[in-house]
């Protein structure tokens, strides 16, 4: 065998090529430095802090996470749940936070807190009671906050006082954290955002008692309690959620708006000027709000409507230095930057995510074609392109000095640019092998896919065809960047021809493409997938269609199981990872904003769940699920086998002990593709 590696070990060994690679980028204010983790190896899990210089292009490893820990890494159950939401596999220095001049950076390891001088790289641990939460300076640099068993703390650097700046006044109650929802669906994995003199705080306060409690047991270990947890299933209660302005002298002035009828907190800031700012949202998310907090109470600054749903937008609103609100919202059919009252981005430009505000705005967003997405200066005076090669691309900026971090189809990975030349590098693993994509554009509605097929395929050859989807709002799979097909290079390998489709509901093409799945996931996301597989074997003759198979994860683990159980004349095996079976038991803030409330919309409950069909099935079905999963709970999988079981339908299940939604451990994951492959073959003869 010699040292050859099977691209399964390899990729489940190197958390899917993102170990090495460079992560989470700042720059100091004057340019002179960038800050990023990365770990120090292609297997190593545990990230460091790094430090690279423009001036000379040296890159210094400031903080060793692996010399700072003597003890095997110990996280806490909160510390873990948040990570499981954030999908954060890596360990040593997962995130850190920085002053307002870049000069110190706070993080936690093992539940301990640390505070790092980025000048010298020393570091210096801070004595704390119980496990640390999400450390982060305040903007002086004079104070660091945490969260530790539910209270927010403030400590001071100079004299050490640690102060409980708010506390839980009943159990289940949490200051300073995020709430299931709001971490999992929303993107805010923060709860208390400091005041820029340090001297406030704006903090959340979760009252997690209203929601229902669910059970995750591990069946593996029975001495093992079951472990409780909050879930906001739709239809059920959320958290009640509220905001308070904390003050380090012991005020507390709670931020007061109708909760009853935007109960969700989607977002929160503090200007430079030293006003909060708050976005709120309707249950049904078809109504937003932007509050500003000031001296005379809370001012609406904006609001918006929409038939269907308001999306949350990355880094929206904010406030620009000069203080005008900066706002992604849909207008005349596309996602458009705001400013002011002011319309900055043109027809056709669909704004993904603020990532910078001065007197110009950085953003990420995608022009005519979805399967990139650029980086864009905006000013007042219309739109330029910071990143030039095609693919997808991410930004940090500091002064006058910008990194670029870019995937693209012609390399492994991100490569990661530096104002005026410098690169920062990458100890990634290099795949062994390389993907060979076809992007097309297909069908009368523009599906977007990628085609791949077996290395050294000849033309004549029949193949059978395997697709490889996730096909739900939220997410893309269909990107032009290479890493984003390696698995489906590897399936194709094996003997297949893989598809990969991005429908309708998928992000980057505008709000009418998004919203075009409102009240209709099983009837839209599915049709998308034949009419892209008979368009594409329309011009393709060597894909097999007597030979079709389909395979997901999550969301498109439900579309696997969707498309055998409704279009077996198409399908003729699927495999479902992790799917939803029935969406009365997925959360509130995601399911609602589809399919609406299930007590006002049942029907549509009915119409886009899978339980109901279980008696249609005739192929081989085999469902995939971690029963430690806390997002989609395994009950889905249960339920939808007992129903099939009930009918009397052949299917395979396969449970995962202890692993969770995410990526499983290492031989897990490499042994799941093999069994993947080895069921897919016996199914399709």
């Amino acid at each position: 065998m010699g040292n050859e590696i099977s691209f399964p070990r390899q990729q489940a060994r190197s958390q899917r090529f993102t170990l090495g690679a460079p992560r989470n980028f700042t720059v100091a204010p004057d340019g002179s430095r960038v800050y990023f983790l990365r770990t120090a190896s292609a297997t190593s899990r545990a990230n460091g802090l790094w430090a690279f210089d423009t001036a000379t292009g040296a890159e210094q490893l400031l903080v060793d996470a692996d010399a700072l820990l003597t003890d095997p890494e110990d996280l806490s159950p909160e510390e873990r749940a948040r990570r499981e939401r954030s999908r954060e596999q890596a360990a040593g220095i997962v995130s850190y936070a920085v002053d307002a001049d870049v000069a110190q950076a706070a993080f936690a390891l093992s539940g301990r807190l640390f505070v790092a001088d980025l000048a010298s790289g020393a570091v210096r641990e801070l004595p704390v009671t119980g496990s640390v939460l999400d450390p982060r300076l305040d903007p002086t640099g004079r104070k660091v906050g945490y969260v530790s068993a539910g209270a927010l703390h403030v400590v001071d650097l100079g004299s050490g006082d640690d102060l409980v700046l708010a506390e839980p006044d009943a159990e289940d109650v949490t200051w300073g954290l995020a709430e299931f929802i709001a971490a999992e669906e929303m993107g805010r994995h923060r709860g208390y955002w400091f005041s820029p003199d340090g001297e406030h705080v704006l903090a959340a306060r979760v009252d997690n008692r209203p929601v229902r409690r669910w059970y995750i047991a591990d069946p593996a270990n029975p001495a093992t309690p079951a472990a409780e947890i909050a879930y906001p299933a739709a239809g059920t209660p959320n958290a009640d959620v509220r905001v308070a302005v904390l003050g380090l002298d012991g005020s507390r002035e709670f931020v007061e708006w109708d909760r009853a009828a935007l109960p969700y907190l989607t977002a929160a800031t503090w200007s430079s000027h030293g006003r909060p700012l708050l976005q709120v949202q309707s249950r049904d998310q078809r109504r937003v709000e932007v509050l500003a907090v000031g001296p005379d109470g809370v001012e609406v600054v904006a609001a918006d409507t929409d038939p269907h749903w308001i999306e949350v937008v990355p880094g929206s609103p904010r406030w620009s230095p000069a203080g005008d609100l900066v706002r992604v919202v849909p207008v005349d059919g596309a996602n458009r930057l705001v400013v002011g009252g002011d319309v900055w981005t043109p027809d056709g430009f669909q704004v993904r995510s603020v990532v910078d505000v001065a007197d110009d705005v950085l953003v990420t967003a995608s022009t005519d074609d979805p399967t990139q997405v650029h980086v864009f200066r905006v000013t007042p005076g219309g739109v330029e392109r910071l990143s030039t090669e095609d693919g997808v691309h991410g930004v940090a900026r500091g002064g006058d000095v910008v990194v670029l971090s870019s995937s693209g189809l012609g390399h492994f990975g991100p490569r990661v640019a530096v104002t005026g030349g410098g690169t920062i590098g990458s100890f990634a693993e290099t795949p062994v092998l390389t993907p060979d994509v076809r992007l097309l554009e297909v069908g009368e509605r523009g599906l977007r896919a990628a085609l791949l097929l077996p290395t050294g395929h000849r033309a004549g050859e029949k193949l059978p065809v395997l697709l490889d989807p996730y096909g739900g709002p939220h997410a893309q799979r269909v990107l032009s960047a290479r890493n984003a097909y390696l698995t489906s290079q590897w399936l194709a390998d094996q003997g297949f021809a893989v598809l990969v489709v991005d429908g309708r509901g998928t992000p980057g093409r505008g709000p009418e493409w998004e919203r075009a799945i409102a009240s209709d996931f099983a009837g839209a996301t599915l049709e998308d997938q034949v009419d892209a597989l008979h368009a594409v074997a329309a011009r393709e003759p060597d894909l097999d269609l007597g030979r079709v198979a389909i395979r997901g994860w999550s969301y498109g683990g439900y579309l696997s199981a969707l498309a055998v159980l409704r279009r077996p004349d198409v399908f003729h095996a699927g495999i479902a990872g992790a799917p939803v079976t029935d969406w009365r038991l997925y959360d509130t803030h995601y399911t609602e904003r589809y399919l609406g409330h299930p007590d006002e919309q049942p029907d549509v409950y009915d119409s886009n769940s899978l339980i109901a069909d279980a008696p249609k099935l005739e192929r081989p079905l085999m469902i995939v699920h971690g029963l430690a999963d806390d997002n989609v709970v395994a009950a889905h999988t249960l339920r939808l086998s007992s129903a099939l079981l009930a009918a009397g339908r052949p299917h395979t299940v396969l449970p995962l002990s202890g692993v969770t939604h995410m990526t499983p451990q290492e031989q897990v994951a490499e042994n799941l593709l093999l069994l993947q492959v080895d069921f897919l073959k016996r199914s399709l003869g």
